[in-house]
């Protein structure tokens, strides 16, 4: 099978209002297209919205988890230190 469909990306986007958004998809060129185009119910109103950094994962379980980790207090203090 094709490696490029069985990979799954953890993203974090910049919002207009200096806010982050973190989220996971199997199709991240299809899911920012959702997030620009106001199909996001999370990021419509905070357009538009410019990718910081993604992380690309094999296995869709890893994926979640660091999209989990990424939103809890020590995720986002991370985040904060490496990437914003």
């Amino acid at each position: 099978m094709d490696n490029i469909s069985q990979s799954w990306t953890v993203y974090i986007l910049l919002c207009s209002d200096d806010s982050n958004y973190v989220g996971c998809t199997n199709n991240l060129e299809a899911r920012l297209d959702r997030h620009r185009k106001g199909q996001v119910l999370s990021t419509k109103n905070r357009l538009p919205i410019e990718i910081v950094t993604y992380f690309v994962f094999k296995d869709k379980y890893k994926a979640f988890n660091f999209e989990k980790y990424l939103k809890s207090g020590s995720g986002r203090a991370f985040m904060k230190k490496r990437f914003i």
